[in-house]
């Protein structure tokens, strides 16, 4: 995530982290489940009908999404902030719009935002594996865990392949043993776009999700804080987009929203 800017970033002592360490921040709050049985063989199906289902129904509410993105010294100190806010619309034909709310606010110096960034933000961190996108990916069986008091499948997942074009994601899904639910993902968007001129780079991050409305999970905070790693020096940065005010509507249903 981020391209450069070309004036250098002053070279601090950062520590570089991964999905690994993702993995075992999650970890603190799970634990080895006490289900032995072994998964169903058409476990990533399951899966992919139960997330198509989601997405459905996802498609009949309207929500707040709040974004920032801050650049950070190896200590932790704020240098930079971006901030928005977008309200998410579907219509009756469960198409996408989105409208912002106020004016985005920017204080960042080191980072740009990509036009992969916004569209990250849209599909792959809020990431729903529907059947028309499983086709995309390989998936390998990681075990069980205890998530939250759910037990739940771990599945490792990543692209068979990456098109020109494509944002794709790759990491770990936490998927509930009684629905087949995704309840968390940690991972990154791919590919990582490095030119010789130019570096896009985006971080690790995690998605977790809440049971809404006939027990289907839906996102409702992505975090992240990382380390990319810039070829004139790394730099920090610190995610977190918010989806918050759920609100279903029907094919008669007016939306409006305050200017």
């Amino acid at each position: 995530m981020y391209a450069a800017i070309e004036a250098a970033v002053q070279s601090t002592t950062s520590v570089v982290r991964n999905w690994r360490i993702w993995f075992i921040l999650t970890s603190l709050v799970c634990a080895p489940a006490a289900s032995a049985a072994d998964p169903p063989p058409d476990l990533a199906r399951r899966v992919a009908a139960r997330e198509t289902e989601t997405a459905q129904i996802e498609s009949n509410y309207t929500y707040r999404q709040s974004f920032s993105i801050g650049e950070l010294t190896s200590l932790g100190t704020m240098t930079g902030e971006y901030r928005e806010i977008r309200d998410i619309i579907f219509s009756p034909q469960h198409e996408r719009t989105e409208r912002l709310v106020g004016k985005p606010s920017s204080t960042l110096s080191h980072l740009k935002l990509t036009d992969e960034d916004f569209r990250d933000i849209r599909e792959v961190q809020p990431f729903l594996l529907t059947k028309d996108q499983a086709f995309l990916y390989e998936t390998t069986y990681r075990g069980e865990e205890t998530v939250d008091g759910i037990d739940c499948f771990v599945l490792r997942i990543r692209p068979r392949q990456i098109l020109d074009g494509q944002r794709l994601f790759d990491g770990m899904l936490w998927v509930t043993e009684q629905d087949y639910s995704i309840i968390r993902s940690a991972g990154q968007a791919v590919p990582q776009i490095q030119t010789t001129r130019t570096e896009n780079l985006f971080p690790h991050f995690t998605t977790v999700r809440q049971k809404l409305e006939g027990g289907f999970w839906f996102p409702v905070v992505t975090y992240a804080d990382d380390t990319l790693p810039f070829r004139n020096g790394p730099q920090r940065i610190r995610l977190t987009i918010r989806y918050s005010d759920y609100r279903k509507f029907g094919a008669d249903s007016k939306i409006t929203y305050e200017k």
